[in-house]
């Protein structure tokens, strides 16, 4: 029999049934076979030894593919989960997924502990067993085989998850004398691993719950090439270098407390400026772009997040309900503010004439994540949504869409992110149940998201699964200065909401009929935000916004008043300064300012004094010379207007 391959190209290849990956990838080309390490078949990760017997798409990945490194990072975890066992014989295995950046495995111990001084062993153990080039087989198992299996190595972490395997669906992963509960792919050998590295060991609770025991979480990477490596560690130096913690204690942003509670930031005062500008910022670019500044409270009535959905859909791990002294009265910390804007909206009645209306908040939100997720600004448990909520009408859905691209857009340029990429996330078809409103709704939505990127020629890809559960979204991935990928700003459309709302305008026709909502937020919480900032700029904040623009250090004692007086004028062009008159050195002034990255330092002695001028030096050394303050003051608009544009 024959089977019919379509490739990415839309080519399509006929071939004999079976035939295996490899061989098609060997038909195309020989060294697209000797790259090909993973494959996808009929939107199924395959590997490369697999049998195809009947028609399909299929797409050939390599290590520079992005399905590529998760086959070639999961089979890793399975060289070190063999390693584990070598060198720690009666430990138990539970999972070892890729990630984002290398892989991880999960292992109980029992009382045994791995640290940081154990991973040159297990590294020279996981390249040992690299050099035998043993192939990664892929065979199915009776699912009371693999019952008897664990039970026999009294495995309990395993016999959960087959517990949850329908007979018939159970796969093993072999691979020398080693072989793993897994469901598939790999690599086709271990030989293709050149280069591994260790990275941290941490706590992990068994399924991400507290109530479980707690494992040993070995974190790693690994690379087809030496070289690889080590441009990948020099990479990660640096990335520690900009790690926003170190900055924010640095340049003193914030602050959290034990006392306080974990994932609350304390914002000090250089960081309470700094928050201010970015939001003052939004809202002048908001008013111009015709929205309305709106505030809702911390908490709202239970039976608001019922209606909206969201306690369905989080309350089970969200912060518990907050009794009051009336009985059954029950409130919740608000989760997130658009069910408060419905109720904005509800306040009166429009006509079609009025929409949109656009109301926009720089709101507090609280959601309760896990002790072991919370990570500095990027991952916290109350931060503040730069939100707003468009409420329009179907025939300007797309306008509207757009003018928020335009909005967003602007907002990354502005603070340095030139680089970037978008994803339309879409319903996932097999799961229904995930997704709230009806089946017409969500596909004039994602018709609308489809066609705004399209038309704004963007970069973009879609990806199936990521909806919110009430409405589809356009979700924009920036680049650092490092290359990593954030996910900052989102946009989406809603449906659904206005209908559990019972939302309504009153048309041309004098009929009542439903809104459109869209949901936005440019920078997407400000603690997050900031946090990529920090580590994109290493603390050199753009100069319009850094909290402190200028420092004035004095030679002596003697000019403190005239240093005063500079301080004035400066204030009077709005220039954010501060006066360094300590009884220090001027070198020891200098490096301090140079440490918290203050953009200009400014030197006053005689000289200055009796010329009225001031002598400016640049962050990083440059001498730029002697100034009148007016004539620094233009220099200072000038380097501003270079990255914040006009809306």
């Amino acid at each position: 029999m024959n089977i019919k391959v379509t490739l990415p190209d839309g080519s399509v290849r006929t071939y004999k049934s079976p035939i295996t990956v490899y061989d098609i990838a060997k038909d195309i080309s020989e060294s697209l076979a000797r790259n090909t390490i993973s494959a996808k078949f009929n939107d199924k990760i395959v590997e490369t030894s697999t049998n195809l017997s009947n028609n399909g798409k299929l797409i050939l990945y390599t290590w520079n593919d992005e399905n590529g490194k998760k086959a070639f990072w999961h089979s890793s975890s399975h060289i070190m989960a063999q390693a584990l066992e070598d060198l720690y014989p009666g430990i138990k295995l539970t999972i070892g997924p890729a990630i984002e950046k290398g892989f991880y495995y999960d292992v109980d111990l029992e009382n045994r502990v791995i640290s940081e001084k154990d991973f040159p062993k297990i590294e020279a153990k996981m390249i040992e067993i690299a050099k035998g080039k043993h192939n990664f087989e892929l065979k199915n198992t009776k699912k009371a085989d693999a019952i008897n299996r664990y039970k026999n190595e009294n495995n309990t972490y395993k016999l959960e998850l087959i517990k949850d395997i329908k007979d018939g669906e159970i796969t093993f992963c072999h691979h020398s004398d080693f072989s793993d509960l897994c469901k598939g792919g790999h690599i086709p050998n271990t030989g293709i691993v050149k280069a591994v590295k260790l990275l941290s060991v941490a706590g992990a609770y068994w399924r991400g719950d507290e109530k479980n025991k707690q494992l040993t979480r070995i974190y790693g990477i690994s690379f087809p090439k030496q070289k690889d490596l080590v441009e990948y560690l020099s990479l990660l130096d640096e990335a520690k270098k900009r790690d926003h913690r170190k900055i924010g204690k640095n340049l003193e942003l914030f602050t959290f407390s034990k006392k306080v509670g974990q994932g609350l930031p304390l914002w000090l005062p250089n960081g309470y400026t700094l928050r201010s500008r970015l939001e003052n910022f939004l809202k002048d670019v908001q008013i111009k772009a015709g929205y309305e500044m709106v505030a809702t409270p911390h908490i709202g009535q239970k039976e608001l997040y019922i209606a909206s959905g969201h306690q369905e859909k989080y309350g089970d791990d969200s912060f518990r309900s907050i009794k009051t002294p009336k009985e059954s009265e029950e409130f919740v910390l608000k989760p997130m503010n658009c069910p408060h804007h419905c109720e904005i909206f509800k306040f009166k009645s429009y006509s079609y004439r009025e929409l949109p209306k656009r109301f926009a908040e720089f709101g507090t939100v609280y959601r309760y994540e896990q002790s072991g997720e919370l990570h500095g600004l990027t991952r916290v448990r109350g931060f503040t949504q730069d939100d707003a909520h468009i409420f329009c009408t179907s025939e300007q859905l797309d306008q509207e869409f757009k003018n928020v691209i335009d909005l967003v857009l602007y907002v990354f340029r502005s603070l340095g992110f030139e680089k970037f990429t978008t994803q339309v996330s879409l319903r996932d078809p097999e799961k229904p149940e995930k997704y709230i409103g009806s089946e017409e709704n969500w596909i004039i939505s994602e018709k609308a998201i489809l066609n705004a990127v399209s038309d704004k020629r963007l970069d973009y890809s879609v990806v199936e699964g990521e909806a919110a559960f009430y409405g589809p979204k356009l979700d924009f991935m920036v680049k650092d200065a490092l290359g990593r990928n954030w996910q900052l700003g989102t946009i989406q459309v809603d449906y659904n909401l206005p209908e559990r709302f019972n939302l309504t305008y009153k048309g041309s026709d004098n009929e009542l009929h439903r809104p459109v909502m869209i949901h936005r937020a440019p920078f997407g919480s400000l603690e997050r935000f900031v946090a990529i900032l920090l580590e994109h700029t290493a603390g050199n904040l753009p100069l319009w916004l850094v909290p402190q623009q200028v420092a004035i250090l004095t030679i002596s004692e003697k000019y403190e008043k005239y240093a005063q007086k500079v301080l004035n004028l400066l204030e009077n062009y709005e220039i954010r300064a501060l006066i360094d008159n300590r009884s220090e050195t001027m070198g020891k002034k200098i490096r301090d300012a140079e440490t918290k990255k203050l953009p200009y330092m400014i030197i006053v002695g005689e000289k200055e004094k009796e010329s009225s001028t001031i002598s400016v030096r640049k962050h990083g050394g440059e001498d730029l010379g002697n100034f009148k303050i007016e004539k620094f003051a233009d220099h200072v608009d000038f380097e501003i207007s270079k990255t914040l544009r006009k809306f």
